[in-house]
């Protein structure tokens, strides 16, 4: 069964009423890159995949964490932005899927909650 809907617009201007699909792509993308910053000793980009294929006008940005991998792909005018390690392809792969990583960036925050302090307090 095809549960693909076409609609008869620029689906990245589709809004919830706030923000477009195109604006909070662009909100991830600049989130996930000062995430990198935050961690630059475990972070890379890469042009192609695990199977050596290559997105035109993307690349694949990660960090190579203890509980796993985060990945995302980012469009092309982010890589000159990004001074980390650059490799061949992304032959570390983990296999990881789109919840994978949601579950690794919720540990992630976990891990870090002890630091976080109550200004109020």
């Amino acid at each position: 069964m095809d549960n693909s809907l076409i609609l008869p617009c620029d689906v990245s201007q589709v809004s919830d009423g706030y923000h477009t699909f195109e604006e909070l792509y662009e909100h991830r993308q600049l989130l996930f890159i000062n995430l990198i910053a935050a961690y630059e000793y475990c972070a890379y980009k890469t042009r192609r995949n695990d199977k050596g294929e290559e997105i035109k006008g993307w690349f694949i940005a990660g960090l190579d964490l203890s509980s796993g991998q985060i990945t995302y792909h980012l469009p092309d005018k982010y890589w000159d932005q990004l001074t980390i390690t650059e490799y061949e392809s992304n032959l570390q792969y983990d296999g990881h899927s789109s919840q994978d990583v949601l579950q690794r960036l919720n540990n992630l925050f976990k891990s870090f909650t002890w630091l976080i302090k109550d200004p109020y307090k």
